[in-house]
């Protein structure tokens, strides 16, 4: 154990100067002391063992480290396939690095540290001098597995070609009997497919809720699906064999064939698979009956604007029927009124001439005694010139003011006022009468 020596005072400077003495120390007091505590058993582990501080602080340090590995290691670990544990590491193609690592529940998601970590886990379990320690007499092999996952998933590049055909990653697709939930379990299938997609965000499929745009968005994009994936992983080890080019040529022809040949098939085999999704899909047939019921809507309401313009058509046509005939009808009757009245004018007009002529006869042709024929026909042929000359009304006129007229001179008078306005009236001349002027 070593001593600390303090530094000599400089030499300008005495012991007066370096110690001030504020109060006295108090007197000293005997104390009983247990061994207990965690310094005790310090002191007594390096004492029994006849270490010093640095040796016992680096032993514990390891102690404590194995401790931590070791619980590290079991925690949550996942369990080993024993035929995993006897494969051939130069078989590497074949193993599933996620398995040998214990990441078969993370696969393509799991991040560089928990690579790192699974891969830590691994080495301190299955170390060949771990086992040898041990006394196991196992090969080596398994832990030239564990090198080469981490080798593979380690690097971007081939981790990339090892994810490409991991096909335990792949969520099997359900069959079209099955009855499960469609959004949960198809959603797995095709969001395991979404990893190898080159766009993202990779649309989700959704619920019932969903709108048809977004149903519509889904499909698009898995139908115009743009994978990275490759096929290198599978490819045929190409020889070094640098004399033999030909052969190093036809084998690098045959992987580039296989790949593309690879690619064909898994592009139509997720089309094949969104199209039994689009198919089971309850969305698709709800969108189309809503579609359907739409266009019955559309082509009702364009029927019944139809239907409302030949009923309008119909309604104008009839209407106008009944006016037609309400018009035939109003032009019938008036017709049938002007008959009627015309008939009714030349009865009344008849009915007035006798009148007239039957004045006349009362009055005796205007003389006195009896009358030869011939002053009644020329007083007669007076009469018909008057009526012949004055229209309806004045013949109305003029039997009005014939009405009442009893003595003969009152009468003529009338007679010789109405000759007298048709010849002043220029309808009539003088000469055209002869009995009724004559007699004036």
């Amino acid at each position: 154990m070593s001593v600390a020596v303090l530094p000599r005072l400089p030499a300008d400077r005495t012991d007066k100067d370096a110690f001030v003495s504020y109060s006295q120390l108090s007197a000293f007091t005997l104390r009983s002391i247990e061994p207990v505590g965690p310094q005790y058993l310090s002191h007594a582990r390096r004492a029994l063992r006849g270490r010093t501080w640095s040796e016992d602080e680096r032993i514990q340090a390891q102690m404590n480290v194995k401790t931590v590995e070791e619980e590290t290691v079991s925690d949550d670990e996942e369990p080993e396939d024993p035929v995993m544990l006897s494969r051939d590491p130069k078989d590497w193609k074949g193993q599933d690095h996620y398995k040998v690592l214990g990441l078969s529940r993370y696969r393509y998601r799991a991040t560089e540290e928990q690579i790192r970590k699974a891969h830590r886990k691994k080495v301190l379990k299955h170390h060949p001098d771990k086992k040898a320690a041990s006394g196991s007499i196992d090969d080596d092999g398994f832990f030239k597995c564990i090198q080469k996952a981490m080798e593979i998933l380690s690097d971007p590049v081939k981790r990339r070609q090892f994810d490409s055909v991991d096909e335990a990653a792949d969520v099997q697709p359900l069959s079209r009997k099955s009855k499960g939930n469609f959004y949960k379990d198809w959603g797995r299938v095709l969001e395991s497919e979404s990893r190898f997609s080159k766009k993202h965000p990779v649309p989700k499929l959704g619920d019932e809720t969903s709108t048809k745009e977004d149903v519509d968005h889904f499909y698009n994009f898995f139908y115009n699906f743009d994978s990275w994936r490759s096929f290198e992983y599978l490819d045929e080890d190409v020889p070094d064999d640098s004399d033999n080019r030909d052969n190093k040529r036809h084998t690098e022809r045959k992987n580039k064939a296989a790949r593309q040949k690879r690619k064909t098939e898994d592009t139509a085999r997720l089309r094949k698979l969104v199209d039994d999704c689009l198919t089971l899909d309850p969305r698709v047939k709800m969108f189309k009956d809503a579609e359907r019921k739409a266009k019955e809507q559309r082509k009702w309401e364009r029927e019944a604007d139809s239907r409302k313009a030949a009923e309008e058509a119909k309604k104008a046509k009839e209407e106008e029927e009944r006016r037609r005939k309400e018009e035939e009808e109003r032009a019938k009757e008036e017709k049938l009124n002007s008959k009627k009245a015309k008939e009714s004018a030349k009865n009344a007009k008849k009915k007035n001439r006798r009148a007239v002529k039957a004045a006349v006869k009362d009055a005796n042709y205007f003389v006195n005694g009896v009358a030869s024929a011939a002053v009644i026909d020329s007083t007669l042929d007076d009469v018909d010139l008057i009526l012949d000359k004055i229209d309806d009304t004045e013949l109305v006129d003029f039997v009005q003011k014939l009405s009442g007229v009893v003595e003969r001179e009152a009468m003529k008078a009338v007679f010789l006022e109405v000759s007298v306005e048709l010849i002043s009236s220029g309808k009539a001349k003088d000469t055209d009468f002869k009995t009724i002027n004559a007699s004036v």
